[in-house]
């Protein structure tokens, strides 16, 4: 599906190398004036902007301007309580670069099951599954976050972990020293809600943390997802662990802090030779060319926050979102 959400919904849609990606935002309310400059800037830091090298960072993602054209639901910079409409057109894609992969499966990717189960697939850039359509995500994800701001509700996400490394000072050594051997390396973002009052979420499947993991593993190239203490539970006694409740008990918020975790795989795209398929069935042995990621953690920090606050948008109690209009 390319969809999230029951009543605050948001509808993706785009490929890597079409025209345009964009979104469709809606149950957010009349009158709000909304901070252009907020979405600007998350797409900024989308982009890498929050690194001051470019080690890690695709050449593509720092040459898309992303400027937004809103459709439809914003009149002079306030919401009409319609569904809000956008598009960012894909103004730097090569999609020559993607020629000699028509016919062949890449490691690590989508290719053959799109292939598959579609009997289809857009070859130029992974189409749906590349990480360009996290763009639209941000967008959606900053408004909502804009209103979760004006009920006091804050979502912070932070890079933790490259690889091994843990200090933020080693992080562009590493990332250079990766990105000369032609690989790519994984990351851990954390990320922090404060302000969440009591009785957000459901018993049984409509858990708060279950909705969480869900939104959260849909972004492209996660793998994993844990909340409170974590994996880490297991070194911990009963008595312990009963004294740390991450925020959520029985997938219900209990107003503390919330605190999870998200890894990220390594880029799949590298410069090394790897071993493949052909769509026939015939072995081959590809360098993958085009700009990719070094670290796809280093851009996905604002996609985690954009996905969190569109989750707690849609669960929170309906009657709670009187936003103040000026």
């Amino acid at each position: 599906m390319n969809s999230l959400g029951k009543r605050f919904t948001f509808t993706s849609f785009g490929e890597s190398h079409g025209l345009a990606i964009g979104g469709v935002l809606d149950g957010v309310p009349a009158g709000i004036s909304i901070d252009f400059s907020m979405i600007s800037q998350a797409l900024l830091e989308r982009r890498g902007g929050c690194f001051t090298s470019t080690h890690g960072v695709s050449p593509r993602a720092l040459q898309e301007p992303d400027e937004i054209e809103w459709l439809s639901g914003v009149l002079d910079g306030k919401t009409l309580g319609t569904p809000i409409a956008f598009i960012i057109r894909n103004k730097h894609a090569q999609s020559a670069d993607y020629d000699y992969l028509k016919h062949t499966y890449r490691p690590g990717h989508a290719d053959f099951t799109y292939q598959a189960k579609y009997g289809i697939r857009d070859w130029r850039g992974g189409g749906r599954a590349s990480a360009r359509e996290t763009a639209a995500r941000v967008v959606a994800g900053t408004i909502a976050l804009q209103l979760l701001h004006d009920q006091g509700i804050t979502i912070q996400t932070q890079l933790t972990q490259i690889g091994y490394e843990t200090n933020p000072d080693k992080f562009e050594e590493l990332l250079a020293r990766t990105k000369a051997n032609g690989e790519s390396i994984g990351g851990i973002i954390a990320c922090d809600i404060e302000g969440l009052p009591i009785g957000v979420g459901e018993p049984i499947f409509d858990k708060l943390q279950s909705h969480l993991a869900f939104a959260i593993m849909s972004i492209n190239a996660c793998k994993g997802f844990d909340y409170g203490t974590g994996f880490d539970q297991v070194h911990l006694l009963g008595s312990e662990s009963n004294q740390i409740s991450g925020g959520i008990s029985g997938g219900i918020s209990d107003g503390s802090p919330i605190h999870f975790r998200c890894v990220f795989k390594p880029t799949p795209s590298i410069s090394k030779a790897q071993s493949c398929l052909n769509e026939d069935g015939t072995p081959n042995t590809i360098q993958i060319k085009g700009r990719h990621d070094t670290c796809v953690a280093i851009r996905a920090l604002p996609v985690v926050r954009a996905m969190t606050a569109l989750v707690l948008m849609d669960m929170h109690e309906q009657g709670l979102w009187e936003t103040n209009k000026d």
